[in-house]
C-alpha cells in the first residue's frame, strides 16, 4: 500500500511501509554517512532496522557539508621570481645593513631574513686603523648582491660622486639612489632625485630609486629610465608602516618595471600590506636592526614577504557592508 511521507521537507510516496533501514536504501544513501530524525526525534543508527516509517511522517535526512558554495579549484604552482635589471631573485625582501649591534649580528639577521640583496653604505675607509673589520669580512658579496646607496647625500652631485665610487670599488652598476631633502623626515628631494637619476642612466647604471609616493614623479622616473622605483611607506626609520596604501596602489597600477616600498616599515604586517598592495617587494633595516630580537624579527618579515605575495596573488575576497553566510542556506533544516 503506497504511502505518503515528506523528506526534507518535500512530499514523498513510498510503495508501502519501510523501515529506516530500508528507506535509506530505497533513497540509496549510506547509513553511515547521514542522520535520520523522524518526526522531530534523531532515530539512532542502531534502531534503524525497527523503526517504521508510517504514514504522515515529517522525516529528516542530513549530513555534513562544506562551509562554502563551490569548492576553490587548484591552480598550478607557478615560478615567482622578483626581477631587477635583468637579475632573477627568489626573494622579495631587500635588507639594509646598519644599525646592527655588531658585523656577527648583522650577518646572522641576514641570513635569517632570507634576503638575496643587501643595501651597503659607501664611506671612507678608516686609515687609522686597516685591521679594523669590514662588513664584506661578514657579508660575502658573492653570495649576498651588495646594493650600494647613496646614504646621506642632499644633492645630485654628491649621489652621483658616490655612486661613481661604488662602482670603482666592485664594479656595482646595480646601485639604490636616494637624495635627501630634509634631516628631519628624511624625505627625498624630488627635484635633485629626478635630476641625479637622469644622469646615472646615461652613464650606464641601472637605477633603483628612493622617492615620494606620488605617481606623477614615480612615472617620470621610470620614464628616466629607472629599473625599479621605490616609494616610501612612511619617512624613515619612523616604524610608521604604510601612511598612503591608495598612492602606492596607484604606483603598483601604472608601472612596469618593479615598486618596492622603501622606508617606514615597522612590524610583519606592515610588509604584508605592502605585498598584499601588489608591491614587487619590500626593502627595510630599522625595523629589523632595532627591533628587541633582530634574529627572531628577520625571520618573521621573511614569512611575512611571502604570505603577503601569496595573498596578492590568490585575490582576496570582495569587501561587503553586511555578513554573507559561509554554509549554504540551501538544504538547512
Amino acid at each position: 500500500m503506497v504511502i505518503s511521507v515528506t523528506i526534507n521537507g518535500h512530499s514523498r510516496d513510498l510503495p508501502h511501509a519501510l523501515s529506516a533501514a530500508e528507506l535509506l536504501r530505497h533513497l540509496a544513501l549510506d547509513p553511515s554517512k547521514v542522520a535520520l530524525e523522524r518526526n522531530l526525534e534523531i532515530v539512532p543508527r542502531s534502531a534503524y532496522g525497527e523503526t517504521q516509517i508510517a504514514a504522515g511522517d515529517r522525516i529528516e535526512i542530513v549530513h555534513f557539508i562544506g562551509g562554502g558554495t563551490s569548492p576553490a579549484r587548484l591552480q598550478p604552482v607557478v615560478e615567482d621570481v622578483l626581477e631587477v635589471a635583468g637579475r632573477r631573485l627568489s626573494s622579495r625582501l631587500i635588507v639594509g645593513t646598519g644599525k646592527y649591534r655588531d658585523f656577527d649580528q648583522t650577518r646572522a639577521a641576514i641570513e635569517a631574513s632570507g634576503a638575496e640583496v643587501v643595501t651597503v653604505a659607501v664611506r671612507r675607509v678608516n686609515i687609522t686603523d686597516p685591521k679594523a673589520p669590514m662588513l664584506v669580512d661578514y657579508l660575502d658579496p658573492k653570495r649576498y648582491l651588495y646594493l650600494p646607496n647613496t646614504a646621506g647625500c642632499s644633492t645630485a652631485e654628491e649621489a652621483v660622486r658616490t655612486l661613481r665610487l661604488a662602482r670603482a670599488a666592485g664594479g656595482w652598476t646595480l646601485v639604490k639612489l636616494e637624495v635627501l631633502g630634509d634631516q628631519r623626515t628624511l624625505f627625498p628631494d624630488m627635484i635633485e632625485t629626478l635630476r641625479a637619476a637622469e644622469l646615472l642612466v646615461r652613464e650606464g647604471f641601472s637605477v633603483m630609486v628612493y622617492c615620494s609616493d606620488d605617481p606623477i614623479l614615480a612615472k617620470r622616473l621610470e620614464e628616466i629610465g629607472c629599473c625599479a622605483i621605490m616609494p616610501l611607506a612612511a619617512p624613515i626609520g619612523s616604524g610608521l608602516g604604510i601612511q598612503n596604501p591608495i598612492n602606492i596602489r596607484l604606483i603598483v597600477e601604472q608601472s612596469r618595471v618593479p615598486v618596492i616600498v622603501d622606508a617606514g616599515v615597522g612590524t610583519a604586517s606592515d610588509a604584508a600590506i605592502a605585498m598584499e598592495l601588489g608591491c614587487d617587494g619590500v626593502l627595510m633595516n630599522t625595523a629589523i636592526a632595532e627591533a628587541k630580537d633582530p634574529i627572531m624579527m628577520a625571520r618573521a618579515m621573511r614569512h611575512a614577504v611571502t604570505a603577503g605575495r601569496l595573498a596578492y596573488l590568490a585575490g582576496r575576497m570582495p569587501k561587503k557592508r553586511y555578513a554573507d553566510p559561509s554554509s549554504p542556506l540551501h538544504g538547512l533544516i
